[in-house]
């Protein structure tokens, strides 16, 4: 994972076999840098931390939260984020399908297009190795 170039590069056996475009950790929210491995997968995975305010009925009250800051409204249950294809790296970072603006915007995970997380999460498993770079 090249954070400079919101780029990923897959290699299989050292030959470099992909590239997909990114959308890593925005300032203060930044993606760490080291070697990780893999530790959970989780195709049908929703954020913890992150997400919206929902009514009994589904409606969005308050979008965008973080349930560390954010208080909740009376009549209100927090709705996590979907993060499909999750795979774990450390913590409460992963990879998984997501939105792509063309830089860094996300709270520290890596997002990918879903076509190309969807063929990372078959093809890993856990314990592949992940390197994050500057």
């Amino acid at each position: 994972i090249s954070l400079g170039e919101q780029r990923a590069y897959f290699y299989k056996g050292g030959v470099l076999v992909g590239v997909s475009q990114l959308s890593t950790g925005r300032e203060g929210l930044n993606t760490p840098i080291g070697n990780y491995k893999i530790i959970q997968k989780d195709k049908d995975h929703f954020s913890t931390l992150f997400g919206d305010y929902v009514d009994s009925s589904g409606k969005v009250v308050v979008a965008n939260i973080d349930v560390k800051k954010d208080p909740k409204p009376p009549g209100t249950h927090f709705q996590g984020t979907p993060m499909p294809y999750f795979m774990r790296i450390v913590s409460g970072t992963g990879l998984h399908a997501g939105y792509l603006p063309g830089y860094p915007a996300s709270h520290g995970c890596i997002r990918m297009y879903n076509a190309d997380v969807l063929d990372l999460y078959r093809r890993t498993h856990i314990g592949t190795e992940v390197f994050v770079l500057r």
